[in-house]
């Protein structure tokens, strides 16, 4: 059966929420200002895994609205009961690059004690790519969840700030061989002599996936 606006209309209608979700996958498949204005209403649906699923396709399907988009993922990044709507909506915000929702991170990353929607917005600065975003990830840097350092060390990568690099020594010998890897990748991206001499001491490192991509950087 051919996958058309009205029966994927018939899918996001539906009272069961897998035919829902099942409708929002198809939306990939017909053009994108249609799929747009038939996601909105699902982005406030009661079940919790719609909302998730229609909140992360906005960093795609919101690219021809970015106004509109920004408008609905403030909404759910602020209002939503759950935080994993809440990291989706700090993902598409990065993946849409509205650098003008920054302030809404930075305000949500110091309100909430969820870890999973901190990870998400540290995350997404990197893509959002706004220099006003250094500042969280050095205090994101200095946290002591090592998932929220190893976002803020692979979003310094992506921000290219070279500041950073005098910020990253000291996780040269992080024990967690995973931050010793983005490690080498962000300053790979990073760039520049210092950081260089940096990932050339990680050729050695005890994990060899480190030691390899050290390798790849140099």
């Amino acid at each position: 059966m051919d996958i058309t606006p009205e029966s994927v209309k018939i899918l996001l209608n539906s009272e069961d929420f897998g035919e829902r979700i099942r409708g929002l996958n198809q939306l990939r498949q017909i053009d994108a200002e249609t799929a747009f204005e038939m996601l909105k209403p699902l982005i406030n649906d009661e079940n919790t895994r719609v909302r998730y699923a229609a909140v992360s396709q906005l960093d795609t399907l919101g690219q021809n609205d970015k106004e509109t988009s920004l408008t609905l993922l403030r909404d759910r990044l602020f209002n939503d009961p759950e935080p994993d709507v809440q990291a989706a909506a700090a993902d598409a915000i990065g993946g849409l690059k509205l650098t003008e929702a920054f302030k809404d991170l930075d305000k949500v990353y110091h309100e909430t004690s969820e870890w999973l929607v901190q990870f998400s917005i540290i995350a997404a600065l990197g893509e959002l790519g706004d220099p006003a975003g250094f500042t969280l990830l050095e205090e994101a840097l200095h946290s002591n969840n090592n998932l929220l350092q190893t976002a803020a060390i692979g979003s310094m990568g992506e921000l290219g700030d070279t500041r950073a690099i005098s910020l990253l020594k000291n996780f040269v010998e992080h024990e967690d061989w995973q931050i010793r890897f983005r490690l080498v990748q962000a300053l790979g991206r990073l760039g520049g002599e210092e950081a260089k001499a940096m990932i050339t001491k990680l050729v050695d490192d005890k994990s060899e996936q480190v030691a390899q991509e050290a390798k790849n950087n140099l």
